[in-house]
């Protein structure tokens, strides 16, 4: 016992910090969890989490006892821009009802204004003032009044009938009379003994028309809760003004599908004379409601999980006869300009109408999430045993361990939050414990920063001089990986070289073609290091560079080519400086070829250098050289033309270099394929056409179109080249075995 009481002692003597830092941590996440502490950062990160929950466990499969009558973009190009006349609702009423005998129906709009669409009005309005002694005028309006009385008709049709009527409440913090006529409450005022406070309190109301309301069977609110974020994950089942309490339009709909004639609360007593209300009573379901009487949404999937119905349609008797038999109807939009819109979890543009669907396939299949008051305890006791676990097993652990421990914890917690979420529809935090869990995580190995910091040290001293300091911190999260070592690898080469350097020294001061030389190699390394090159060396007014190591780099040659481009186009750039300080014009050439080399750390005991070598890297060399006789900026060989299938190349021809009997072929690089002009198109089939044939040597033919295109671009080298070879071919034939190629003498 005495040994094992000595040993802790010495473990809390060499590890009381981070225990001590573990416990501040811990301390923090629990007090966020009571609620002492409110930590924005947190909560956005447990909404994501819900969210993904969500988003992972939805069914995505189509409801079809929901159906959306939708006020789409078709409905509005044929009938007419909303709001229509009341007499065409009453059509589609009653085709819904007599037609398609559908269940109940669910207006998701309101109807809060009277419709003069008719006419009617104006024409009262005239028989009581200019025509009032004009009997006959006035007889024939009241013959036509029933029929031209749109609201009547209207509410006619919806006398009798399962109908729902949407309406919304408004709290902008004066209370003031509303718009309309409200349904009969949930709750009258005082049946609940003004016992639970959580209530959303509305001050007034936009409501229909009270001719409306007094037909329909009853009425709901769609107002949108959206969180702090702008997403609606819920919706407030009852809200309450001057004293009673409304039900929702999805609750309302669901309580007159399933054929229940009131709701009950579900009332648990608290502290003094304060009481929770945790759910609602619908029959026998049971509705899990937060504090503020608000459930959580069950989304099914993404817009689309129900059957969407045009209005139109209907109208016109476009809809299959026994397709909507005993279907729940929404009358909802989904036109953007009728502004029903909402930002979810499960997608960003949602109809609202859809979410009122959800919610009622939620209640009709009691999946609705809980979130019980007892949640808070449970999170509390979780914190403490994973953070107390995490204080006093993580400081003794290595690296490696430590990893493995915390990343079976996140595991863990994850594992049975979502275990529970799907078996028991119950909503655990999840973000905190696995922010706590991370935080103390990295805690502990903040203390291995020295030895991190060492090996980052030794990777910077290694490849700081040769690679991008980003790549280095790359490099740094595995620095055992990288070595010095010799390998073959495939890689892209680039040489570069200033054309006619002898000539620009030989008119310069060695301070000006100092300054010069740094003020063309400093960019171009920028530009070499920005699309992940490593640099080999400088020699003289030459760079050479590479990639795809020290760091793998699957897109070596679509970088080393990006880079090519970019250089020239920065040598552009700086031509007017260097002209501003009275310095001679500089061209480059750039030469690119991909294929198998040697990389590592190459010399002597006295210096070393990472550096590549080979054929592949001789070549490369070659084709730069080449640049000048073909007059162009950039030569690459085909095997990187190969390895970028998507950019635009002009082929050049196919040649052998110095030392080397296999031909190659090579081209230059025009751009990204697709974004090449007309003019650029054009120009390049047509010498791609005169290359066939000089290939195919018809000399006359090719010479001709080469000819022509000289005249177009007289600037441009390559085709005054193809015109004085196919002269030396006419002296001089190459043969029936030629293959096309020609071979160069000198480097």
């Amino acid at each position: 016992m005495t040994i094992m009481v000595k040993k802790f002692a010495e473990f809390l003597r060499r590890y009381w910090p981070r225990i001590l830092l573990s416990q501040v941590l811990l301390a923090v996440f629990i007090m966020h969890a009571v609620g002492a502490l409110p930590l924005q950062f947190v909560d956005r990160m447990e909404n994501l989490a819900y969210d993904l929950r969500l988003n992972l466990t939805m069914p995505g499969t189509l409801d079809k006892r929901i159906v959306i009558v939708d006020i789409d973009e078709k409905s509005l190009q044929e009938q007419g821009r909303w709001p229509w006349s009341r007499n065409k609702l009453a059509q589609l009423v009653d085709k819904l009802f007599d037609q398609h005998h559908i269940r109940v129906l669910g207006f998701d709009v309101v109807f809060a204004e009277k419709d003069e669409s008719s006419g009617l009005p104006n024409l009262e309005r005239i028989g009581r003032t200019q025509l009032k002694s004009d009997a006959q005028f006035n007889a024939l309006i009241d013959k036509i009044r029933p029929q031209l009385d749109y609201d009547q008709v209207f509410a006619d049709s919806l006398k009798g009938r399962q109908v729902v009527l949407g309406y919304y409440f408004r709290r902008d913090g004066q209370e003031h009379a509303g718009v309309g006529e409200l349904p009969a409450p949930a709750f009258a005022a005082g049946s609940l003994d003004d016992r639970y406070i959580g209530f959303i309190r509305a001050n007034s109301f936009g409501a229909n028309l009270p001719l409306l309301q007094q037909n329909a069977l009853t009425g709901g609110h769609f107002n949108p809760q959206p969180d702090a974020d702008g997403l609606t994950r819920r919706i407030a089942l009852l809200q309450e003004y001057r004293g009673a309490e409304y039900e929702a339009l999805s609750l309302a709909v669901a309580r007159v599908a399933l054929g229940v004639p009131r709701i009950e609360a579900g009332l648990v007593e608290g502290y003094g004379d304060h009481a929770d209300l945790e759910e609602i009573r619908l029959g026998r379901r049971h509705l899990p409601v937060d504090d503020q009487v608000a459930a959580l949404i069950p989304y099914r999937g993404r817009q689309g999980s129900f059957r969407y119905i045009s209005a139109t349609d209907v109208l016109q008797d476009r809809v299959p006869q026994g397709l909507l038999d005993g279907a729940i109807v929404l009358v909802g939009t989904t036109a953007p300009g009728l502004m029903d819109l909402r930002a979810t979890p499960v997608q960003s543009v949602y109809p609202g109408v859809e979410v009122h669907a959800n919610m009622i396939a939620g209640i009709l299949d009691q999946n609705i999430k809980q979130h019980p008051p007892y949640i808070a305890a449970a999170e509390v006791v979780m914190l403490l045993l994973m953070g107390l676990l995490l204080a006093f097993v993580l400081p003794a652990l290595s690296p490696l361990w430590a990893t493995l421990l915390t990343g079976t914890a996140l595991a863990l917690v994850t594992g049975l939050n979502i275990a529970i979420w799907q078996q028991a529809d119950l909503v655990l935090p999840l973000a905190s414990g696995l922010l706590m869990v991370l935080a103390i995580f990295i805690l502990n190995m903040s203390y291995g920063f020295f030895v991190e910091s060492r090996g980052k040290r030794q990777l910077a001293g290694l490849f700081g001089q040769y690679v991008p300091p980003e790549l280095v911190g790359e490099m740094a999260k595995n620095p055992a990986a990288y070595s010095q070592e010799g390998e073959s690898r495939e890689l892209t080469v680039l040489f570069s070289d200033v054309r006619g350097f002898t000539t620009i020294s030989e008119g310069l001061a060695p301070k000006e073609l100092t300054e010069l030389m740094n003020a063309f190699l400093t960019p171009m390394t920028h530009v070499i290091h920005r699309h992940r090159g490593t640099i080999d060396k400088y020699m003289g007014d030459a760079i050479m560079a590479f990639w795809g190591a020290p760091l793998a780099d699957p897109e070596h040659a679509r970088h080393a080519l990006e880079a090519a481009l970019d250089m020239i186009a920065e040598l552009g750039a700086l031509q007017a400086r260097f002209e501003a300080r009275g310095w001679p014009p500089i061209s480059i050439g750039v030469g690119l070829n991909t294929g198998e080399m040697i990389v590592g750390n190459m010399g002597s005991e006295f210096r070393m250098a990472y550096t590549v070598m080979g054929d592949a890297v001789n070549l490369g060399s070659r084709l730069e050289g080449l640049t000048k006789e073909y007059g162009v900026h950039i030569i690459v060989s085909e095997f990187t033309r190969a390895a970028v299938p998507d950019f635009l190349f002009r082929e050049l021809d196919l040649v052998r270099v110095k030392g080397k009997d296999k031909p190659v072929a090579i081209f230059e690089p025009i751009g990204p394929a697709g974004q090449e002009g007309q003019a650029t198109r054009e120009e390049l089939e047509r010498y791609q056409a005169a290359y066939r044939l000089y290939r195919a040597q018809n000399w006359d033919q090719a010479e001709m179109q080469l000819l022509e295109l000289q005249k177009q671009s007289p600037q441009r080298k390559l085709y005054q080249l193809y015109v004085e070879r196919i002269a030396y071919y006419r002296q001089n034939p190459p043969g029936a075995d030629w293959d096309g190629a020609f071979t160069f003498k000198t480097k």
